[in-house]
């Protein structure tokens, strides 16, 4: 996945000085069907010959394979679209015992429309195990706009409430004190189930993970330009090759602080087929959305 993930999408291409996000077929298309199928075939494969299963299995660009339970807040997303053959799929963040976070996008990307998320807890495969929870109760951000995508985020609610244990868990918030903090310079980690190179043909079977440095927003604009980086947009820096990739939308960015973790961003974009370009990864910054996130809690 990533180093690469969300990409919402591939959708980027470049133009003069700055690389351009501009939404042509939408990410689901484009990106979220052919990696799901994709991704079930690797799965079918993996767990055809478990026992010789490839322990160098990994998604995010420049990442590596995420241990078990390494994540237990992130939660694969099965995607059911209106009209459309096949299914998508995004990564969403756990929050409590009934609600999730994901991109906006992997409801609505701008032309493709869901009815219906899978849910999928506590397992590193998207197809198989774990606790998998049907839902059509997505509630996205009232001033999401694809055109730029800002405001990219949407509330999941679940019908029953989860259970916790060793491999699911919910992610904390940012309290107070962080709620103006840029986490400019500091180290984060993404984690999804995207393409982990631009010429990935087929998919690994399970969840990768990345170290990031986030960068300011001035640092991201000079690639993105300002009508695609806004304040609340969060962006790492892409140095060395690593980030974000097809198919890690929706997902977390986590940071640790005083032994705490808690969730900083969620997966948005990165630059259109050039995963591995040394380019920025743009997350949803989640300190800029508190009120939304906090309003669709209870």
């Amino acid at each position: 996945m990533y180093f690469g993930t969300v990409i919402f999408v591939a959708i980027v291409a470049s133009a003069s000085a700055l690389l351009e996000v501009t939404p042509s077929r939408g990410y689901h298309e484009e990106v979220g069907i052919p990696l799901a199928a994709s991704i079930r075939k690797a799965e079918d494969e993996a767990l055809a010959k478990a026992s010789e299963a490839d322990n160098n299995i990994h998604r995010i660009v420049g990442g590596v394979l995420a241990p078990a339970n390494e994540h237990p807040y992130l939660a694969g997303l099965l995607i059911d679209l209106v009209n459309t053959a096949g299914q998508s799929v995004c990564g969403s963040s756990l929050l409590s015992t009934n609600r999730l976070v994901t991109a906006a996008h992997c409801w609505y990307d701008g032309v493709g429309q869901a009815w219906r998320f899978t849910v999928i807890l506590g397992t590193q495969f998207l197809f198989w195990g774990g606790r998998r929870i049907s839902t059509s109760e997505v509630f996205m951000h009232p001033q999401w706009n694809p055109s730029n995508l800002s405001n990219d985020v949407a509330m999941i609610y679940l019908p029953v409430d989860i259970t916790f244990s060793n491999n699911i868990q919910p992610i904390p918030l940012p309290d107070a004190t962080q709620l103006r903090n840029t986490y400019t310079g500091q180290w984060a980690v993404a984690a999804g189930f995207g393409r982990t190179s631009d010429s990935q043909v087929g998919a690994s079977s399970v969840i990768s993970h990345v170290s990031l440095q986030v960068i300011s927003e001035t640092q991201c604009r000079v690639v993105f330009g300002e009508g695609f980086v806004f304040p609340s947009t969060l962006c790492t820096s892409g140095i060395g090759g690593v980030g974000l990739c097809g198919g890690d939308s929706g997902g977390p960015l986590v940071v640790t602080q005083d032994g705490q973790k808690h969730l900083i961003g969620i997966s948005s974009f990165v630059a259109a087929n050039n995963c591995q370009g040394g380019h920025p990864s743009a997350f949803a910054r989640v300190t800029s959305f508190m009120n939304f996130i906090q309003q669709n809690l209870w």
